[in-house]
């Protein structure tokens, strides 16, 4: 019989399969070293953990500069926390009113954190804390507990400096400005040409004997912009009253209606005319956006006035209220401060009052000394902070960095 004989080919196979089994074999016994070494910190299922050593040191103290909202605590890591080791997993920070509890969380922190700001406590009241550590071992409870730490209320910001001195020099101009102006050197004030219109208007409306149409806004008095279009209104209704020519104000709240009442018999009163004051001249419409449109388009249609005035806050009724009146022939100056409501402004009426120029044209009208003291009291501040940007920026570009952190505020 004729014993077997594997060819070559099947033993170039026997061979290769004896080489790949070794090579697993050296693959699997270097394995686990190699993990070991490039994952130190994982954790090793087939060790039994001690509990870690505690947390000590814990302090604590009030945050600086707030309305004692939070309280800083700091606290030395446990022993065994170290970067490589796996003992420690984390920490617990807890807190309670009494050192004996009951403990309520604050926060869980991961391994190697030392600090945590407490911005949750109630101001005035006493607070007590303790660390615990977390490992695979199970939990250790701090040595002891840290207070009572009570968070109170500084009196003062010293990060705001800054923002003081700007208020403080804000002031100073207005005060100078004001007390210049009442001493009858009057500071100069860029005429506009949207203020210099409302003049026109009411004589355009006088020459054609036809009223004058005032209208502020279409919002309650807690909107600024009805505000100063009130204050504007004094200024407008001394005019009409100065040209004999009516007026007309349609409002569409109770109070601006009883101050437009004011706004307009004062304005009669400076003109030496009270007698001429008309008491159904301002007229309470409707607080409903479209129904107070509606009656204002009716006004224009049916008593045809020569000037339109829109001094306020206006919204999706602008277009409407322009469109008509300038389908009626009347000159229109309108101004607010709704951004997206100038475009239609700007192309229905003959002048427009852009954002701060509304607040700026009762100064103008008026000529009140406070008013216009205010209002170069605010320009002189605006062209002081451009000052100090430009400033700033050079500083920066050498290196000097002292100026940015005293204007940095928190």
């Amino acid at each position: 019989m004729q014993a077997y004989r594997p060819d070559a080919r099947a033993r170039g196979v026997a061979s290769s399969g004896m080489l790949w089994s070794c090579a697993l074999l050296l693959a699997c016994a270097c394995a686990p070293a190699v993990s070991r070494a490039a994952l130190p910190d994982a954790l090793d299922t087939t060790r039994t953990y001690l509990a870690p050593a505690p947390a000590t040191g814990l302090e604590f103290h009030d945050v600086e500069n707030d309305a004692g909202r939070g309280i800083d605590l700091h606290w030395k890591l446990s022993a065994d926390d170290r970067a490589r080791s796996q003992a420690v997993t984390g920490y617990v920070l807890e807190r309670a009113q009494t050192p004996g509890g009951p403990w309520a969380v604050v926060d869980t922190l991961p391994r190697l954190t030392d600090s945590k700001t407490d911005d949750s406590v109630v101001r005035d009241t006493p607070y007590f804390y303790r660390v615990s550590v977390l490992g695979p071992g199970g939990p250790t409870r701090s040595l002891a507990a840290a207070g009572p730490a009570i968070a109170r209320s500084s009196w003062f910001n010293t990060t705001r400096a800054s923002v003081v001195a700007f208020v403080l020099l804000f002031f100073g101009f207005v005060l100078y400005y004001i007390y210049s102006a009442q001493s009858g050197h009057r500071p100069f004030v860029r005429r506009l040409a949207g203020i210099d219109a409302i003049e026109e208007a009411i004589g355009r409306a006088t020459e054609m004997g036809r009223p004058v149409l005032f209208i502020p806004g279409v919002q309650d008095i807690d909107e600024i912009q009805t505000v100063a279009g009130l204050v504007i209104l004094e200024s407008v209704a001394r005019l009409t009253a100065k040209y004999q020519t009516p007026i007309l104000v349609p409002v569409s709240y109770p109070i601006p209606f009883t101050i437009a009442q004011e706004m307009v018999k004062s304005g009669y009163l400076h003109a030496g005319r009270p007698e001429a004051y008309d008491p159904d001249s301002v007229r309470f419409v409707s607080p409903e956006q479209f129904a107070y449109v509606a009656a204002i388009t009716g006004i224009m249609l049916r008593d045809r006035p020569a000037a339109h005035i829109f001094m306020g806050s206006f919204f999706g009724e602008s277009l409407m209220l322009a469109e008509t009146g300038f389908s009626t022939g009347a000159i229109q100056v309108a101004g607010t401060a709704n951004v997206h409501q100038l475009p239609f402004f700007v192309v229905a009426c003959d002048y427009t009052l852009i954002g701060e120029e509304l607040y700026a044209a009762s100064a103008y009208l008026s000529g009140d000394a406070k008013l216009v003291g205010s209002l170069k009291g605010a320009d002189a501040l605006k062209v002081s902070i451009v000052i100090v940007i430009v400033v700033g920026c050079l500083l920066e570009t050498f290196g000097v960095h002292a100026f940015t952190a005293w204007m940095t505020t928190q």
